[in-house]
């Protein structure tokens, strides 16, 4: 990509991989599964066009940046900890910077600022809201609770087993399954079936996906392999301990929050009654807004480039 720089940097005992562009305030953009920093591509443009840093890492276990073999050290406390020290390294000169995050990038940016909002000036997040925890329940038990056990999410609790049927079906497919999904509720991946397509169906690309962007996809997750981006889901329960300090904390800076009407996550787990009926504001307090794009599913930073980089410009420039 024209005018992207690459590098690795030292974080917590990884190298970490950073694509960024431009010079000014720094905005951390941050990728969710099954991505890259790639994902953020057209934002990263837009933005240095407009006079900012953009910033993009591979987080922990995606792309190029290492995948510790442990799945224990993928807990929101390691992810961050990476965020913090890649933000000394990046941002030193900047005591606060923008944050934007998408899928599990929302989520950490989430806990970002959840632990340390002394560092974030602003925060547009996509597709994820804040969850709060309940501290009657761990979260993947009320995942099965809500939907049974091919819930995805609870199909990725197994170590290796998800993986192998990954691979039987390979990596290339897997990536163009999940994202082109865009079903409006959620995701279930039943044994011996996984996407329910058979496997030499065709899978169309849509107008915003390029057959040489999956091809980058698949190229590192065909080097990496999926555990490193799965063993974020490992660590849900775990995170949920670990997080019993914050039960009932709110988030304390200025957000905005972006979902499209046909995304998995706006269409399950009672996110629309959370995000519409007073709960996101009352975690969220300074919540300034919340946009739902129509007819848009879950990966809306790369289905409406363009739109998504003007919101999140509008946003941020009002706090430099």
């Amino acid at each position: 990509m024209e005018g992207v720089e690459h590098r690795s940097i030292k974080v917590n005992g990884i190298n970490m991989h950073v694509a960024e562009k431009g010079q000014g305030p720094v905005v951390l953009f941050l990728h969710g599964f099954p991505e890259l920093w790639y994902s953020w591509r057209h934002q990263i443009q837009t933005l240095a066009s407009l006079g900012y840093r953009a910033v993009a890492p591979d987080l922990r276990g995606f792309g190029d940046t290492d995948a510790p073999a442990d799945s224990s050290s993928y807990t929101c406390f390691h992810v961050v900890g990476d965020l913090v020290a890649l933000l000394d390294a990046v941002a030193g000169d900047q005591e606060k910077v923008f944050v934007v995050g998408h899928d599990w990038g929302a989520i950490m940016a989430w806990y970002l600022c959840l632990f340390r909002p002394d560092r974030v000036k602003a925060l547009v997040n996509l597709s994820v809201q804040f969850f709060p925890r309940n501290p009657q329940m761990k979260f993947v038990e009320s995942m099965k609770a809500a939907y049974g056990n091919d819930y995805y999410i609870c199909r990725f609790q197994e170590p290796g087993e998800i993986e192998a049927e990954f691979a039987q079906i390979g990596t290339a497919r897997v990536i163009r399954e999940l994202l082109t999904f865009r079903h409006p509720g959620p995701l279930f991946l039943p044994k011996g079936k996984l996407f329910g397509h058979p496997p030499d169906a065709p899978i169309p690309l849509p107008s915003w996906l390029s057959e040489d962007d999956v091809n980058y996809y698949v190229s590192k997750f065909e080097k990496k392999g999926f555990t490193g981006g799965i063993n974020y889901y490992r660590n849900l329960d775990r995170n949920w301990e670990l997080l019993a300090p914050w039960t009932g904390a709110q988030v304390k800076v200025p957000v905005k929050f972006i979902v499209g009407d046909q995304d998995l996550v706006y269409n399950s787990l009672g996110a629309k009654d959370f995000i519409h009926n007073g709960g996101f504001k009352k975690y969220v307090p300074f919540l300034e807004a919340v946009v739902v794009m129509e007819g848009v599913a879950h990966f809306n930073n790369q289905e409406k480039a363009d739109e998504i980089s003007e919101h999140i410009h509008d946003f941020i420039k009002k706090f430099e």
